[in-house]
């Protein structure tokens, strides 16, 4: 089980994110817009550069939704390797039955 104070922050990172992304969008199609002058994309760069680190999308690290393991972690079911051969082995997981041969 991974520490709660990990697991806290990043949910306080998704929320952050969350509530940032719209802000971050339009600074970033400024900076990008080659049309603008560069006084215009350097007082977007500055203005992004001051918002809050966390915000930035690349800072998340995906962890396992049961314990917080941040390593071999699957997108589709977020889940960890470990908890997802526990759910398999006691058939929690639909679709998925342990192999053998």
């Amino acid at each position: 089980m991974a520490k709660k104070s990990m697991v806290n922050r990043e949910t306080k990172r998704a929320k952050l994110v969350k509530q940032y992304a719209t802000r971050r969008a339009a600074l970033k199609a400024v900076i990008e817009d080659q049309s603008k002058p560069m006084e215009e994309r350097f007082k977007a760069s500055m203005k992004l550069a001051k918002l809050p680190r966390n915000s930035s999308a690349t800072r998340i690290h995906n962890r396992c939704q049961l314990t917080g393991r941040p390593h071999a972690y699957y997108r589709k079911l977020k889940l960890s390797r470990i908890m997802l051969r526990d759910l398999a082995s006691m058939g929690q997981i639909p679709g998925m039955v342990k192999s053998s041969w």
